[in-house]
This record gives C-alpha cells, structure tokens and sequence, in this order.
C-alpha cells in the first residue's frame, strides 16, 4: 500500500483519501512574474508522478493548480520592462502550458489564476475582520497568527518564541528562507504609484500572495484535500499561512497530507536569478537532449532529497535511458505486436515497480528495478508471449513515467 511523507507531522503514513470516490489535490503552480526553469519544473513533475501513480492504483484524482499571477515580484518586473502585468503573466502562462505538454505532465483539472479570484479573496478578508483574525492597519489589512490556534503546526513552528510586541510584514515574499514572526500581508492598500488595483469594502488595493491560495481553493473545493503539494519553500511560512486563513473560515483541515519537494541545486548552487545559474529546457534542447531525457533526469531520484545538475549528470542520465529504451526496443520487436501474453514477466515488473513507488514514490528505485530486469532480460531468448506480457507492462508503468516508450 502506498505509503507518503507527511510534512504535517514529519513522519510516513499510509496514505487514505479524505473523500473514496475522488482524491482531491491541489498543487502550487508558478510564480509567473518570469519564466519557469527546470528546478521549477522538478517540482511540478514530481507531482505528475504523485497524479499518475495514484491514478495507475485505481484512484481517480481531482486536481488544482494554480497561477500565481499578481504579487511583488510580478509588480516590480511588469514596472521595470514598462509593460502592463497582463501582458508579462499571460506570455509566461502561454509558455509554461506549452512546457507541460512537451515534459508529459497531466493538465490539472482546474487552473486558476489568482486575478480572477479577487472577489473570492475579499469574502475571505471580510469575514476573518469580522471574526477578528485580521485587521486594517495603513490601508493594508494583516492576519495575527496569535489569533489562529495551531498556527505553524505544517512547519512545526515553536511558537512560545513568538514576540509578545506586535510586527507587521508588508511584503509578499522575503529574501531567503526564514520565519517572519508577526502579522502577515492579506491586503495591499494602493499607493499612488500603483497600476493594479481594485476597489474593495477593504479599500482600493490588490491581494497578497498568502489570500491567493485560499480563495482558489475554497472557490473549487469544498472539503479537506486529500493532498496539497509544493516545493520546500512553501514549507516556509506560505503554506501555514494558507491553512491558517482557509481554517480560520472553514471548520475541517485545508488538507490531511502535505508533500513537499527538495530543490535542485545546479553545479552544487542553488538556482536563482542573483547568481545567474538559471536553466531552461530550451537550453537543454539546444544541447542534444529531447523532452523524454529532461523529464527523466528531473524525475530519476526521490522527491525529497536535493538533486544536483551537472553536464555529466545529464549525459549519464540520458544514456541509462537510452539504453532501457533499447531495450525495449528489441522486446517489442520479438512480440511483434500479435502474441497472446505468456508467463509471468511483466507481473514481476510491475511488482517491483509498485513496491518502489509505494514507498513514498521513490522512482529512482522503481527505475533501477525495473531497468535491472529488462536489461537482464535477453531478447533473442525470449517466446515471442514472454515479449509480450514484459511490453503490456511496461506500456501500464510508462502511464506514469511517460518516458519508455
């Protein structure tokens, strides 16, 4: 049975939706101020998987992802290139959609952006002021986690060293990974400069990054999550955030698993704009490696621990599976497409690819065994019904992986 880590409590659980008849999901999109590298893309490939394989258990799944297409960040950079927000968050959406579908990612059901859920937001605010979680204060209004039982609890945040004074932090998003110990922005007020503002019963303004989530999740479903995923930086303030403000006006949990993944870091740095390692996929391309090889080497490891880019990481990576493919190659040529399946090779296949995933999804493994028995498996020995039970599952596990065949 399929086991997961749960951040919300630190520890593996055998992972139960809330709802039998559909697991509902919701997985943080991007930041579409600028275009989505492929440290990005580890993240949203690492949740395909978690959609697939739930789907190759027999599950079926419901998903959410959103765009987060007002904020800071976006703000700043529709400023600096003198273009309006729009313009500069529709090309990169445009571009990422079109990214997903050559990476093999299932489109989630629902793709919401946050501008078209102002009104959904400001019902959010307008209660939590009412039941006095959140404030006016300078034409912003803040939400006091002192108010808000169990705050931290995804992170596990110690809150005895909360400070007793009041601090407000103004910003969506803050430079590096740390706690910002006070209030936290649901409502910019507009200041005179501003380009992108709506008029509200809060005051003209737009809403923070940490209402956005909320009101696209209230909006399109109305029962705990089964699962909510995102990369280790929203482990960080953001998604106890989001919890805090949904909880705070919904009496049942924003969700009973938490998956969070680890960052890929480039020549052992992390990728950022500052340091100029970013990587896109057009770049790989342009090295010789098609959309299979990037989406295996990005998913070829175990969501929770870091992976490290490098050229010879790269080559090694595509030539494993180039290999596999071969090898796959050469089997389907001995089952010809016509023999009735024979023997019980594919059901070892696929039994030592859902013991690997089972435990927390980990592909790396899946992979190595899977790979390890083709590779052993000599086709030229093979009865043209032993090919074929190998390829029937190969085609069920690549429903997943989507890059054997």
């Amino acid at each position: 049975m399929l086991t997961l880590f749960n951040s919300l409590g630190k520890k593996m659980e055998v992972f139960t939706p809330v709802n039998a008849g559909v697991v509902n999901i919701f997985t943080c999109g991007p930041s579409v101020y600028q275009r989505a590298h492929i440290g990005n893309h580890r993240t949203f490939l690492f949740e395909d998987i978690l959609v697939r394989y739930l789907e190759y258990s027999g599950y079926k799944v419901r998903r959410g992802m959103n765009f987060t297409d007002i904020e800071d960040k976006a703000l700043i950079e529709a400023h600096k290139r003198k273009m309006p927000l729009a313009a500069l968050t529709s090309a990169n959406i445009e571009t990422f959609l079109g990214e997903m579908k050559a990476l093999r990612m299932k489109v989630p059901d629902y793709l919401p952006r946050a501008s078209e859920h102002v009104d959904e937001a400001l019902r959010i605010i307008d209660r939590l002021i009412e039941k006095g979680v959140a404030y006016r204060h300078g034409g912003n209004v803040y939400f006091d986690p002192l108010k808000f039982p169990g705050f931290g609890k995804i992170y596990g945040l110690d809150m005895t060293t909360w400070p007793a004074r009041r601090v407000r932090f103004h910003r969506d998003t803050y430079n590096g990974l740390r706690w910002n110990r006070g209030d936290f922005i649901l409502w910019h007020g507009c200041g005179t400069a501003d380009r992108v503002c709506w008029d509200s019963s809060v005051g003209s303004g737009w809403p923070a990054w940490n209402i956005q989530d909320p009101s696209m999740v209230g909006h399109y479903f109305d029962e705990t999550l089964s699962v909510y995923c995102g990369g280790i930086d929203n482990l960080i303030r953001h998604h106890d955030y989001s919890a805090a403000v949904l909880e705070s006006i919904r009496p049942y949990p924003m969700a009973k698993f938490w998956l969070h993944g680890q960052h890929l870091f480039v020549n052992g740095r992390k990728m950022s704009k500052s340091t100029g390692n970013l990587l896109y996929t057009d770049e790989l391309e342009k090295q010789g490696y098609n959309m299979e090889e990037i989406r295996f080497f990005l998913v070829y490891g175990h969501y929770r621990n870091r992976m490290n880019y490098r050229d010879r990481t790269m080559e090694e990576r595509a030539n494993l599976l180039r290999n596999i493919k071969k090898r796959i190659g050469a089997i389907g040529a001995v089952a010809g497409g016509k023999a009735e399946t024979q023997g019980d090779a594919g059901l070892k296949l696929k039994e030592i690819f859902r013991i690997r995933m089972d435990d927390d999804l980990d592909v790396k493994g899946a992979v190595d065994g899977i790979g390890d028995i083709l590779m052993k498996t000599y086709p030229d020995r093979l009865k043209a019904g032993e090919a074929t039970s190998l390829m029937e599952a190969v085609k069920e596990i690549d429903g997943v992986l989507q890059v054997l065949l």
